[in-house]
């Protein structure tokens, strides 16, 4: 492994007080992958009050001391130092209750999640990887180091890691590891809020999410309750070949990696089950399944604790989700004005990815959500007059013709339309010239 001289310059500092130390963890995984670790951990033989005399030049913070972390600034850079250590029972399903530290690296790797990240490497030694995980790695399995019973029920949030993994880098779980995640799924309501919703998004931008949404349904529906009602269920409808759940699952992996744009598709069919009906042909359909699944995805985002910005994009874009497409540049040029560049780009991109995710039948809108994607870039590329503020004339221009009243407001809506509908041009002397006309019009009404 190259290190960032940082790095080599701790441990060179430790192992020259006669300690062992190593990095660990996500950094040497990325590392065997051909990937760029983003940052490193490092394990020692040191307790913590001998890396703080080792470090005794350098700011160092005690992160977790209890747990045998601290973190060291060193030359710019803070990096957390945790002793050899092994762990206790997990009486909250999340923490060990204790910790007893060790001077052997193999205690420290056999407390970890997934042989994967059970991986040390020095400089001085190599690497030490007492449980196969190199050889999971190129084989792109994940597999939990001992028994999967034992390390799930220790801390159910490796169940999440382990399907964020799966989506991120492309890895299968393995069998005994998949079973006991499933089994242990009701732990998950141990882990809080904050912290599901944060796997959630991560596991959701994956480029595997289909893949894995369909391998682990019981999972999802476990932390997303909603969801459980998809599984198995039959559309009813020629325009599906798919049950709701997989037609969710599709729908998610066919838009761009976008927390908004993958959240929204996860949620965008959970009202359905609540307004079928059956048509005289036998046909299901689902009116009005987009406000009520939007009202879902309303309540479960704040259960999950998500910021109120990311939640309304989420909720409009699910709400709005199923709207006729229509590529008149007419249409696309209202719909901006209505929904704005952003909200209509996400608006298509639904529309695409949920068609995509249909039937044969149901993908002729795909190719048309696509067209109003490119007519609404080459509209902005014109910058038109789109909104009130943007109208070249404006409430003091019209004080010549009417005094200001509730008219005042209807008479600019009006020239906003007949611009927006590109019947009057965006020039101050056409509106001027208009809105007398309206003035006298609304007068004799």
């Amino acid at each position: 492994m190259e290190l960032p001289f940082q790095i080599t310059e701790i441990l060179e500092r430790l192992e020259r007080s006669g300690y062992g130390a190593y990095v660990v963890g996500g950094c040497v995984r990325d590392a065997l992958m051909g990937l760029e670790p983003h940052d490193y951990d490092i394990t020692t033989s040191a307790l913590p009050n001998e890396t703080e005399r080792v470090f005794s030049d350098c700011r160092v913070i005690e992160t977790g001391i209890k747990h045998g972390t601290v973190t060291v600034l060193y030359k710019g850079v803070g990096v957390e130092i945790t002793t050899f250590r092994i762990d206790g029972d997990y009486a909250d399903g999340r923490h060990p209750d204790k910790v007893t530290f060790s001077r052997r690296v193999e205690d420290d790797l056999s407390r970890r999640d997934f042989t994967m990240n059970g991986i040390a490497y020095s400089p001085k030694i190599g690497f030490v990887d007492p449980f196969g995980g190199e050889e999971d790695i190129r084989s792109g399995v994940i597999r939990c180091i001992g028994s999967p019973e034992r390390r799930f029920s220790e801390d159910a949030l490796r169940i999440l890691r382990a399907v964020r993994f799966s989506s991120t880098l492309g890895f299968a779980v393995e069998r005994g590891t998949a079973e006991a995640m499933t089994a242990h799924r009701s732990d998950l309501h141990k882990i809080s809020a904050e912290r599901i919703f944060s796997e959630l998004k991560r596991a959701l931008c994956g480029g595997e999410i289909q893949r894995v949404l369909s391998e682990h349904p019981k999972i999802f529906a476990e932390i997303l309750p909603p969801l459980a009602e998809q599984i198995g269920y039959d559309q009813g409808s020629r325009y599906h070949d798919s049950t709701l759940y997989e037609h969710t699952a599709r729908a998610v992996g066919a838009v761009p990696d976008e927390p908004a744009l993958r959240l929204a598709m996860l949620f965008h069919d959970m009202g359905k089950p609540r307004c079928r009906t059956v048509g005289e042909d036998g046909e299901c359909h689902y009116y009005g399944h987009a406000g009520i699944s939007a009202e879902i995805a309303d309540g479960l985002l704040v259960m999950l604790k998500c910021d109120n910005a990311l939640r309304r994009r989420v909720c409009k874009i699910v709400k709005y989700h199923d709207l006729p497409v229509d590529t008149s540049r007419r249409s696309v040029k209202r719909r901006l004005a209505r929904y704005g560049a952003e909200l209509f780009r996400d608006l298509m991109l639904a529309q695409i990815a949920d068609g995509t995710a249909q039937s044969e039948l149901g993908r002729t809108r795909v190719d048309a959500a696509r067209q109003c994607l490119a007519l609404a870039d080459k509209i902005a590329a014109e910058q038109p007059c789109m909104t009130l503020k943007e109208l070249a004339v404006s409430g003091c221009d019209l004080r010549g013709i009417m005094p200001p009243s509730p008219l005042m407001g209807k008479v600019l809506a009006e020239l906003l339309d007949e611009v927006l509908e590109e019947r009057l041009p965006n020039n101050k002397e056409a509106l001027l010239q208009r809105a007398a006309q309206i003035a006298v019009e609304q007068k004799n009404n």
